[in-house]
Parts: structure tokens; sequence; C-alpha cells
């Protein structure tokens, strides 16, 4: 198949040798993508001559030649692109191979299955004997015994048998003793009870639980997006229902939260608020009702909006489907987060994770327990009815509209703003370690430090790197230390692009920023020559930067441009990129309006 795609694909003469990818121009130079203009060579009038000259047997073999001789490079081009989508194309049979090849050949769900039908067979096999054994029982009871049978089939015709004696005489008709009669009569009745309750007796069988192991469905984006779509969809009403709640309590509708306000209060102090809530209930189903048969209702305060619903794509290219898959897992990561967030909270308010808080609630949990050993129920409800009527219409809203007292007086809103989650008590944790162990080490370099040596030089003096003081390593002034926003510095990886070598043209290591240079600390053991350092007012251009333009995002890189340099120093792979981006550039319109106020005055 390969061999025919290449076929219709390149028609012509092949090349066995490529174009070398080291003497290719470099494609990350500009952040868009702009095709390189390709100069077409063109044949001098000479070489025409000899083209149009048929004079001569050879004259068509070195015509053939020379348009082999001049071809450009970008039918060079094209056959390194067709080559990659044939790749690409048997990289796409290949997985569509494996897939139904997975498909086909899971064996354990086979045997899970194989061994779910033995013992259902097995079952049916028991089930079959325990109903058959009371008959086969009950027709030999009805059969009459041996020596009678043959002495009955021995009698003369027309002579009657004689009468029975002994244990026989009890029966006129039949020839079936008592004891036969009666086993015969109890299997009637078992047979009779089985066939009545056995259907509800075998209900209450005890079996062994049947583990059914679930098979994990493969990532597909498409699958993904229709789960998140459903997702929405199921919990539209909950949203809906949490919505119009807020807004008869922000009274929305001024109306619609008066008369709500008017018959709530009312049904609470005639104590009819359950009956009011399940009357609502009924009402919503049958509205429910009337929407599933058609009829166009709105019982809305506040009017829905339609969201345009986009229709999936069929097909999505590599890029789509990744930057699909980027947007989903960053709601999910966000929704996730939320509902962390607050089962945190609850957890650690019961917890005594803050004794404060937790107080509180102890205290107006055995209020309200006092309160209904002691108090009549009709009262404790009429009670806590007012206060949540009065609370929900009026002085949330009076909360909402005015912050401060909702941040002085609001309770249950200080409480649980106040409430911490378990990354808020590690950071906490971790902060009060530093805390200690910074004090620690102050105490320890006062004492050790020399005499009428300020606070301000001591920090810029000793402040250094992981190899040493930070000064030192690039060659700096002592008063030179990096802000305080990047102390600790940003991992990322530098790309000079005026370099050739692949030991100079990337570097891993970390960016500092002080308050004149910028400073790039390689992570290899050497020389300080290995190290960058760049003044930011040489700085003539700086922007955030792409290293891939494949890949989906603005990218993770920050470019700088500089006079001593032709191309711009690219500081990529950076995983807090936004936040060196605004420190730099902060810093560089900072000294650079020094700069400009000093040459103007």
């Amino acid at each position: 198949m390969l061999r025919r795609l290449d076929k219709i694909r390149f028609r012509g003469h092949k090349r066995d040798d490529f174009l070398d990818l080291a003497e290719s121009p470099n494609a990350s130079d500009t952040e868009g993508g702009d095709e390189i203009p390709l100069k077409m060579p063109r044949t001098s009038p000479r070489d025409g001559e000899e083209l149009r000259d048929p004079a001569g047997p050879g004259t068509l073999i070195m015509a053939a030649g020379v348009q082999d001789f001049n071809r450009t490079e970008f039918d060079r081009l094209n056959e390194i692109k067709g080559h990659l989508e044939i790749a690409l194309l048997e990289k796409h049979f290949l997985q569509e191979e494996l897939r139904k090849l997975r498909e086909e050949t899971n064996a354990e769900m086979l045997r899970q299955e194989l061994d779910r039908e033995r013992q259902r067979r097995m079952e049916l096999e028991q089930k079959i004997q325990e109903v058959l054994k009371p008959r086969a029982e009950e027709q030999t009871a009805q059969q009459p015994p041996k020596g009678q049978a043959q002495a009955n089939n021995g009698a003369a015709p027309g002579v009657p048998c004689p009468a029975p004696v002994g244990p026989w005489a009890s029966l006129d008709t039949g020839l079936v003793p008592a004891d036969r009669r009666s086993q015969g009569l109890c299997a009637r009745v078992q047979k009779w009870f089985s066939e009545r309750f056995g259907e509800y007796v075998e209900d209450f069988r005890f079996q062994p639980e049947e583990s059914a192991v679930e098979t994990d469905e493969p990532l597909s984006a498409r699958r993904l997006t229709e789960n998140m779509r459903r997702l929405k969809r199921g919990a539209k009403p909950v949203t809906s229902f949490v919505k119009n709640l807020s807004a008869l309590s922000d009274w929305y509708s001024v109306y619609t939260s008066a008369i709500a306000f008017t018959v709530y209060m009312n049904a609470v102090w005639h104590g009819w608020a359950i009956p009011m809530f399940l009357f609502l209930a009924i009402l919503r189903l049958s509205l429910n009702y009337l929407i599933a048969r058609g009829w166009r209702i709105q019982w809305s305060i506040v009017p829905e909006v339609s969201e345009a619903v986009e229709p999936p794509k069929e097909d999505l290219t590599v890029s789509e489907k990744f930057q699909l898959v980027l947007d989903v897992a960053q709601k999910a990561q966000n929704l996730f987060g939320k509902m962390a967030d607050i089962l945190e909270k609850i957890k650690n308010l019961f917890m005594w994770v803050q004794p404060e808080i937790t107080q509180k609630l102890y205290v107006a949990l055995w209020a309200a327990f006092l309160a209904s050993c002691f108090l009549p129920y009709r009262l404790v409800g009429l009670a806590v009815g007012l206060y949540a009527g009065i609370k929900f219409f009026l002085i949330d809203f009076i909360f909402k509209r005015c912050p401060r007292l909702r941040a002085k007086y609001d309770t249950p809103y200080i409480i649980w703003k106040s409430l911490p989650t378990d990354p808020q008590l590690k950071e906490r944790s971790s902060a009060a370690v530093s805390r200690r162990l910074q004090t620690a080490s102050s105490r320890s370099y006062v004492s050790s430090a020399p005499a009428g040596l300020s606070k301000d030089e001591d920090t810029g003096r000793f402040h250094g790197t992981k190899k040493g003081n930070f000064h030192e390593i690039f060659n700096l002034t002592e008063n030179e230390r990096p802000l305080a926003v990047c102390e600790n510095g940003w991992r990322c990886c530098l790309i000079n692009r005026d370099r050739k070598m692949p030991t100079d043209y990337i570097r891993n290591g970390v960016l500092y920023v002080t308050e004149n240079y910028l400073c790039f600390e390689s992570s290899k053991s050497g020389s300080s020559k290995r190290n960058k350092v760049i003044k930011l007012v040489d700085i003539t251009d700086i922007q955030k930067y792409k290293v891939l333009s494949v890949l989906p995002g603005t990218g993770m890189g920050i470019a700088v441009s500089t006079p001593s340099t032709q191309k711009p120093l690219v500081f990529g792979a950076m995983a807090h990129r936004d936040e060196a981006f605004e420190t730099i550039l902060s810093q560089y319109t900072k000294i650079t309006a020094a700069a400009a106020s000093g040459s103007d005055s």
C-alpha cells in the first residue's frame, strides 16, 4: 500500500538523498511560521539553446539530465512532506489494527462470563432436581404392589377380585396402602405450596455476591466532551433552582419576593410550613408533567438564557483534540477544586481544626438540644421558621448590598470564610516552620556578624545561590541581589540561536532579576562563562514567545533582544512565564524611565 501511495503522490524521478536538516533554515526564528521565499533557478540562454538543438542523437537524454539537475528546493520539500504523510497514514492504520486486536482478544472478560454461565447452569440443574424429586416420589406412591398387580393380571375375566383384607381393607376402590396414601397427600401439599409460594421463597435465598468488573473506556475527546455536556444538562435543574432562590433573596422581582415573603410568614405563623412545601413540590411535578406533554410553561423568576450549542465536529486535528482535552481538564479541575474546598471546610469544622470556630457550633448545638427538650415543638418550629424567613428575605438582602456590614455581623458568612482548607493548613504550617528557621538563623548570624554592618548590607552580601554568593557568581557588585518575587529564581532553559553547537544552543538553569540586571545561572558545573548577564538598559525588545508553534496556547517562553545578539535570546520551558514576564517588564520600564528622566535633567 505504501508503494501505491508513493506512486500516486510522486510522479517523476525519485531521489535517494534528501535535504539535510542541518542546512535547512531555522523555522523557530519567526512566531507565525511564514513560508520561506525560495529562489527559482533560471536556466541560461545557452542551456536553452542546447535543449532546443535537435542535432545529435543524445539531445533528449541530455535534456532529461538537465531537468533532473535543476530540480528546485520546493520539489524536495514536497517530497519530504509526502513521505511524512505516508508515515502518518501508516501510523493511523497500525493504531486501528491495534485497537481491533485489543477488542477481539479480551480473554479475561470472556473467562469471567464463562464462569458466570457455568454457575447459572449448576443452579438451574439444582432447581430442576428439586422440582422433579417430589413428582417421582408421588408416582412411586401411586403404583400398586408388584404381587397384587400380578394377581389382578392373572384373574379370569368376569370373576370379581376378592375383597382386600388387612391393611388394604380401608380402601374400597384402590389398592394403595394407608401409609403410601399419606405420603402422596404430603407430596401434593408440598407441590401446591411450591407452586403458589415457591417464587417468593426463592427471592429470600442467599446467593454469593457477584463481583462485576467494569471495563474502563479508552480516552476519547468526543466522549469527554459529551460527558461534560451531559453533566451540565443534568445539573441545570439544580442550578436554576439555586438561581431562583438567590433571585428571591435579592428581590430581583419586587412583587414576587413580596408575595413569597407574605405567604411564607403566614404559613409559618399558622403552622402550615410543611404542607406549604409539600404543595409546592406537587405543583412543580404537575407543571413538569404538562411541560413533558408539550405545553410551553415557564415558571422562573430569572429569565432563562438559551446558550448556543455548537454542533460537534466530526474530524478534529491533533491540535484541536489537544486543546479540547485541555479545556475540559481545566473545567474539571476547577469544579473538583470547588467541591474539595467545600468538603474540606466541613471536615475541618467538625474536626476541631480551629477550636474557636468549632466551639461556636458546639454551643449552638447544646442550645438547640436543650430547647428541643424543654420547649414545645410548635414554639421551636415557629421560632426557627420566623428566623429563617427574616434572615433569607431581609437580612441577607441588606448584607449583600452592604459588604462591610456582612463582614462584621454576618456570623455564618464569617465562620465559613474563616474555615481553612487542607492546602491552606499546609501553607500555614510550612510558613510557621520557615519563620522559625529564619528566626533561628538570624539569631545565629547576628551573633557571628561583624559589628557596624547594617541589615541591608548584610542581606545583600550573604544572599547566594546553590553554588555560592550571588554577586560572586555573576561578577556583580554586592548590592545587586534578586528581587523578592524571584528570590529562588525561575527554572528555565536558555536558547541561544546565534550558537551552532548543541551544547551551547540550549542550557538549563535558573533565571534571576535584580534591580539592574537579568541573570541566568547555568545548572551545569563549570566556569562562570556559561552564565549569562544582561543589563536591563541594553534590552531593545521583550515579548512573550512560543517555542513550538504546533502546540496550543500562548507558549512558555520569553524572548529578549539585545544589540549584541543577532537573534533574540529565548528563555523557554518556564512554568511561571507570565509572572516572570510581568516582573521583567515592570523592572525594565522602571529602569528605562529613570534613565530617561536622568538624561532630561
